[in-house]
């Protein structure tokens, strides 16, 4: 979606828009998308006429002028005009695989679990109120330990 030549600009803040001429929307409000290290995440995209197009979008977009601009927002067939605007996303810092293993909550807590709900029923298990978080995010997972003997 973004230039390269443009990439600095959008990483320092400084391009927070871009103006694309596509057949229909490339992008989803909302959605993220990859950019080199980091990601763009699209706050709006609407649908703008060619008068719309100032000098002024122009540099918010990156560009030195709307010619400058249009050469690149053209992208095949495309006849409509489309105004994006986002924010960009730093990467996070990456740990290496094993000190994320180390620094594991479940490292310390001995026999706990992920299984379906099916499977929970069948092994009766119960769910482990005492570890960190209990749903995994596509929710049909849940962490679970085994029940043990009242002393």
């Amino acid at each position: 979606m973004i230039t390269k030549r443009l990439r600095e600009g959008v990483r320092s803040g400084e391009i927070t828009c871009s103006v694309r001429i596509w057949m229909s929307p490339r992008v989803i409000a909302g959605n993220r998308y990859r950019m080199g290290e980091g990601q763009i995440e699209v706050n709006s995209i609407e649908p703008i006429c060619l008068p719309d197009i100032t000098p002024q979008l122009a540099r918010e977009s990156g560009f030195l002028g709307v010619l400058d601009l249009l050469k690149v927002a053209k992208h095949g067939k495309g006849e409509k005009i489309f105004l994006a605007r986002f924010h960009y996303i730093p990467p996070k810092s990456r740990r290496s695989p094993r000190a994320s293993k180390r620094a594991s909550p479940n490292a310390s807590v001995p026999h706990v679990f992920t299984f379906s709900c099916e499977r929970v029923r069948t092994l009766k298990l119960q769910p482990a109120r005492q570890t960190g978080s209990d749903f995994h995010p596509d929710r049909r997972s849940q962490r679970f330990v085994r029940p043990t003997a009242p002393s």
